[in-house]
């Protein structure tokens, strides 16, 4: 699989102490492939190591879950973000990898405290995928992008989402809702 790690692990921010890394955000959604791909230019440019953080929590939060009367075990949800990890970096690379060093990160913590405690130094570079979340969204879940660029310690790099993934989106609504879909929506430009 290319250079770096081939499998996600539980670390933290440790390894290649006292060098400058490009740490990245990754959840598989589009934004976020994007996010990974900005992140591996920028780890190729300044020949430093990519280090790719998969955030997780049990479903409804820690809380919620030691209050569950029958939790799903941790050590299948860590596996399972784990896979999730490893289908995002071959979504985004295929198998030859990104091209330069690299690890793979488990975090069980919510995305932007995850981010933020693994970009730990100050020469480190945090990558993000920004904006594409509607008035809804935005209300209802904290932005993780948001949170990075007020708490990090070093530069943080917020990607927006790319001008085809608003186009994609109607797509899936109108598909959501039945409507028709014209062919030559997808292929004439859109203002």
């Amino acid at each position: 699989m290319g250079e770096g790690a081939v499998r996600a692990t539980d670390e933290g921010a440790g390894g290649s102490a006292g060098r400058p890394r490009v740490v990245v955000g990754v959840n598989g959604s589009p934004g976020g492939l994007a996010a990974l791909h900005r992140a591996a230019y920028e780890a190729r440019r300044g020949g430093t190591e990519l280090v790719a953080v998969f955030a997780w929590e049990p479903p409804g939060g820690s809380l919620a879950h030691r209050r569950a009367l029958c939790p799903l075990p941790l050590e299948d949800l860590r596996r399972d973000a784990g896979r999730r990890l490893l289908a995002a970096l071959e979504a985004a690379f295929g198998t030859a990898g990104p091209g330069v060093p690299y690890r793979a990160v488990v975090v069980q913590a919510a995305g932007g405290p995850a981010l933020v405690e693994t970009a730990d130094r100050e020469d480190d570079l945090l990558v993000v995928g920004a904006g594409g979340r509607g008035p809804v969204l935005r209300a209802l879940l904290p932005s993780v992008a948001r949170y990075c660029l007020a708490h990090a310690r070093c530069p943080v790099l917020a990607v927006p989402p790319s001008p085809l993934a608003a186009h994609l989106s109607a797509v899936h609504r109108r598909i959501a809702l039945r409507l028709p879909l014209d062919a030559r929506e997808l292929t004439e430009g859109r203002s």
